[in-house]
């Protein structure tokens, strides 16, 4: 199937029960059996839901995988991976990342003996100086968040693959309508399906996604014995928001990259960062591995103070000024306050997120009303 029929049908039958269209809300969470041990293949809605999984098996798709797991958040999905690990592991990720992953490393794993390292992963030579026998996973965010980085997925797995190094991609950012980085020698795809897949901005959810069957029943007995799992209303919500997941981010992105070429020539910005611009040192890189550039974007003023960042936050009206990403509506941000607020200022600003840096997810309305939306708040 192409991708556009994905969407539609991949993992999705007809209700056996009655033929609904449409995968039914199993508001469920224990099913009859015939006799202790026999069941039709459901006992408890933890351990399994059809809503539940109608939607993995839809998400394993269009990623290229096998297995899907969906859990209550994106962070418990990241969560669930870290638990593959004992103290005394080690793990390399992206320098340049979303707050609250870093949060969950460095203030909750890191309690338990595991040991987090962060570079900056536009070459595979600082990765490689901090393997050790001990390192158990590289953590990978492409596009980063917010700087919108771009990491060579494939030259990264090639040097775990040496090592015998787990590989996990945050594909949020890109969505699977962009990028499929197991095609690319990833173990693990993850992704906050809070945000581009259910794209509605009425859900939170993440998941994960996988190739290998060992490794996909390791997850399995972490997701049923942690417990971190959706509920069926929020997976029908998301197998609905799946429905338009090619139609609304070619939309966002061909919007995106229409505000970019607007803020290159404002005169109150700086520098913008969005990898479908050609001088951004990531642009061929995208190319390569994605089959388009997104719709999220970031850039900082020529005033660079977190004051005159507030001042454009503020008076905009087509953006709304929130947290979080991928719906339809257009959003806008100030990361140093708000989405990574739990990184430390020193570290923000090792990676370039200064205090005036404005992130935008830019949505599917007419692409004219956003610009001159920006250009009244820019002043």
């Amino acid at each position: 199937m192409k991708f556009g029929t994905k969407v539609i049908h991949a993992g999705i039958e007809p209700d056996p029960a009655t033929g609904a269209i449409m995968t039914p809300i199993y508001q469920t969470s224990t099913y009859a059996q015939s006799s202790p041990g026999q069941h039709k293949g459901y006992e408890y809605s933890r351990t399994l839901n059809p809503t539940r999984k109608a939607l993995e098996d839809n998400l394993a798709a269009l990623e290229n995988g096998q297995f899907g797991l969906t859990f209550g958040s994106g962070l418990a999905a990241e969560a669930a991976l870290l638990h593959l690990l004992d103290p005394g592991d080690e793990v390399i990720s992206t320098n340049d990342l979303y707050g609250g992953s870093y949060r969950l490393f460095t203030k909750v794993f890191s309690r338990y003996g595991i040991k987090f390292q962060f570079v900056g992963m536009q070459g595979t030579a600082e990765i490689e100086a901090h393997i050790t026998e001990k390192t158990k996973l590289i953590w990978v965010e492409t596009p980063t968040n917010p700087m919108l980085n771009i990491i060579d997925i494939e030259a990264i797995c090639a040097v775990a693959k040496k090592h015998n190094i787990m590989v996990c991609v945050d594909n949020t950012f890109a969505t699977p309508y962009l990028q499929n980085p197991l095609d690319l020698g990833a173990d693990v795809v993850m992704h906050s399906v809070t945000k581009y897949l259910g794209g509605h901005s009425d859900v939170v959810m993440g998941a994960l996604v996988v190739k290998d069957e060992a490794l996909a029943e390791k997850l399995y007995f972490i997701q049923n014995s942690v417990g971190a799992v959706p509920g069926p209303q929020d997976c029908f919500l998301v197998l609905r928001g799946i429905k338009t997941l090619h139609l609304r981010v070619q939309r966002a992105s061909e919007n995106a990259a229409k505000i970019a070429d607007f803020l290159m020539q404002h005169p109150k910005v700086d520098k913008v960062y969005y990898p479908g611009l050609a001088h951004h040192a990531g642009h061929e890189t995208a190319k390569k591995q994605m089959r388009g550039f997104g719709a999220m974007l970031s850039f900082n003023l020529k005033e660079d103070t977190a004051e005159a960042a507030a001042k454009v936050l503020e008076k905009v009206h087509y953006f709304t000024c929130a947290e979080s990403l991928g719906g339809v509506e257009s959003l806008i941000g100030h990361p140093a306050s708000m989405t990574h607020a739990a990184i430390p200022r020193e570290e923000r600003l090792k990676v370039g997120l200064t205090d005036s840096i404005i992130r935008l997810s830019v949505g599917v309305e007419d692409a004219d009303d956003l610009l001159a939306d920006l250009d009244k708040a820019l002043g």
